[in-house]
């Protein structure tokens, strides 16, 4: 297919889309569904709906007609199929922990899955085959089950996000993403195998090797497809204790090109700086050398005098700092700590500022959850997020950095954390439907604030200024949990995917009956 033959097909069949979506939006629910077999599983009382009308960003709201409580897949095929074959389709949007930013779970003017309802009363939605090493993972279920069912048998996923109080379903549905990346790839590149119901209703099983379109599509595609009830999860074996690591760099030169040397694919199996199993980064502004909500108890108060009296005495707006975290078994213990030595003589950081503390698998990976608890006692956490998550390319991170990162958000106060730290693309499937830069290596760079009423419109506008920087300067982004308010926004955003992407909504989801929350295809 020719260029012009191409924009010809994505134009026209765009259009097709939109007046579909159109016609869908004025469509209410039909009292028709309240005569399916389902129907004592569909709720309309007032706190069923009210707890599916927000979520963790707290940015808008949105209330749907109905929320279904499955107990079973094929309920949410029921739901599905008869909204399909209906002469007027409504909406329909499978809703995990709710930890979406901006609406993505919502369901206007249709029903909202209540997808843990799943679980309830189910024991065997996480099953784990020690010879294979993977793990059979109902969709509802939170990592942090899957975490401690696989302990039991030895083994751990390889790959995790950083806060694990998340559904399977609906970080694969996003990509997965964490310091593991670097090492391990994403979590939609952990995954033999899903059971997926499609827009139309039906129940289908995909791989590589089977609706292979279906899987490749689904993992990264935000829900447009179909429903993830099942994810087959790559295993290996686990390990007992973590050496959780964070170096101070002043410069961010040395900073990117240390992060840079860790997850460098020339590292051969045996050099010390293959020895991080996770690598992240972040900047500590001057004005918010206040401790992470992400791991509150890290540094102590020394920690952070100390941090704010180098930035003094530098005349710096903050500090950056690597976060390292190498696994081990008792048994391994001496060799590891021998390549641990090697590896911190290795690298730039400044000088006795290393923190380096010992904790089990469990309390790092977990760590995220900890600091969760203490916010809800504060009630800190139920509060606006207005956060930003964006890949940058490599070779723009340096203008990126003096153009953002030094020119307005070393001066923020906000309560947060920036995140910033490298990826390599090859760890990718790039027939996957998120979206990464073209370049092998590119940066994640995330924006973590909460926001009270009073700096929640400044907050916003920060994030409007940042894209705005990154399309003047001509920096090719992508945005991770991505949030566009037009369809050219999304044409941008998918680019040469965008006519795959269209082709498989016509094929999975013709009548647009899923996810409708991220606007790909209707507004409200």
């Amino acid at each position: 297919m020719s260029l012009k033959t191409s924009l010809k097909f994505s134009l026209i069949y765009t259009i097709v889309i939109i007046l579909q979506a159109l016609s869908i939006s004025l469509a209410s629910l039909p009292q028709d569904v309240f005569h399916l077999k389902i129907a004592s599983k569909i709720r309309t009382d007032e706190q069923s709906l009210s707890s599916v009308s927000t979520d963790f960003g707290n940015l808008t709201t949105s209330i749907p007609d109905a929320v279904l409580y499955p107990s079973s897949p094929h309920d949410i095929s029921r739901l599905i199929r008869f909204s399909y074959t209906s002469s007027n389709p409504f909406s329909i949007a499978p809703r995990g922990n709710g930890h979406s930013l901006n609406g993505q779970a919502f369901a206007p003017d249709g029903v909202v899955i209540n997808m843990k309802s799943l679980g309830y009363g189910h024991s065997n939605r996480i099953n784990v085959s020690i010879v294979n090493r993977y793990a059979d993972v109902g969709g509802e279920q939170l990592w942090i089950d899957v975490l401690h069912e696989t302990l039991k048998y030895g083994l751990t996923p390889r790959s995790w996000t950083d806060y694990l109080h998340l559904t399977v379903g609906g970080t694969l549905s996003v990509g997965g993403i964490s310091g593991q990346t670097s090492r391990y790839g994403p979590l939609i590149s952990n995954v033999h195998e899903l059971d997926v119901i499609t827009g139309k209703g039906e129940m289908l099983t995909c791989s590589k090797d089977q609706n292979s379109d279906l899987f490749l599509a689904v993992l990264g595609g935000m829900g447009q497809f179909g429903i993830i009830t099942r994810a087959r999860i790559i295993l290996s074996p686990a390990p007992q204790k973590v050496h959780w690591i964070r170096l101070v760099y002043t410069d961010v030169v040395t900073f990117t090109q240390d992060l840079e040397r860790l997850i460098s694919k020339e590292n051969s199996e045996g050099s010390p700086l293959r020895l991080f199993n996770y690598v992240e980064g972040s900047f500590l502004g001057d004005r918010g050398l206040l401790g992470s909500w992400r791991s509150p108890e890290f540094f102590t108060d020394r920690d952070y005098d100390r941090m704010s009296q180098l930035v003094t005495e530098d005349g710096l707006g903050g500090v950056y700092y690597i976060e390292g975290a190498v696994y081990y078994t008792d048994k391994t213990a001496v060799q590891v700590n021998q390549k641990l030595e090697l590896l911190l003589g290795a690298l730039s950081y400044v000088p006795d500022f290393a923190f380096i503390h010992n904790v089990s698998y469990v309390e790092f990976l977990d760590r995220v959850h900890d600091g969760e608890l203490k916010l809800r006692e504060l009630g800190e956490w139920e509060v606006p997020h207005p956060w930003l998550n964006l890949f940058v390319p490599k070779s723009r991170i340096l203008d990126f950095d003096t153009g953002i990162i030094k020119a307005f958000l070393s001066n923020t106060s906000a309560a947060g954390i920036i995140i910033i730290y490298p990826m390599n693309r090859n760890k990718w499937d790039d027939r996957m439907s998120t979206m990464i830069p073209d370049e092998e290596i590119f940066y994640t760079f995330e924006v973590l604030y909460s926001a009270s009423k009073e700096n929640l419109q400044a907050l916003i506008d920060e994030n409007e200024k940042i894209l705005k920087f990154c399309n003047l300067a001509g920096i090719k982004y992508k945005q991770y949990l991505p949030h566009y308010a037009t369809t050219k926004g999304w044409m941008k955003h998918f680019g040469k995917k965008w006519n795959n992407f269209l082709a498989m909504k016509a094929k999975y989801d013709p009548r647009l009956i899923l996810s409708p929350g991220s606007r790909i295809f209707s507004s409200y």
